[in-house]
């Protein structure tokens, strides 16, 4: 594996963090991010927001942990489905700003997070 110079890991391990802490807010203030993000989001569907938000600090915890390239690329792969998972959601209105929300999040990760491996 390929471990990138010291800058670089500061930058990828900034960007996981950032994905961290999105997702701890996810998972533990669910019904207050909807609220102050998405509030015709459906409150019987607060569990998916935990499990995205479980799922994306297993995910970024294991980028801050390994910060190689194969690790990073898939973390950055991960965001890149779940980015292309919500394009159907944006035909159903009461998900559609959730959808943006969660698959923009996801796009712009999954396109930063290899950047941060160049040089």
């Amino acid at each position: 594996m390929t471990t990138p110079p010291p800058s670089r890991r500061i930058l990828t391990r900034l960007l996981s963090g950032a994905g961290a802490g999105w997702g701890l807010a996810l998972l533990f203030r669910p019904r207050r991010v909807v609220a102050a993000l998405c509030p015709e989001y459906p409150p019987s569907r607060l569990w998916v927001v935990r499990v995205l938000g479980a799922r994306l600090v297993a995910q970024h915890a294991v980028v801050l942990v390994a910060p190689e390239a194969a690790v990073v690329q898939a973390a950055s792969a991960v965001d890149l489905l779940h980015a292309a998972s919500m394009v159907p959601l944006l035909a159903i209105r009461r998900y559609r700003r959730a959808a943006l929300i969660s698959g923009g999040v996801a796009a712009a990760y999954a396109a930063l997070a290899p950047r941060s491996l160049s040089r």
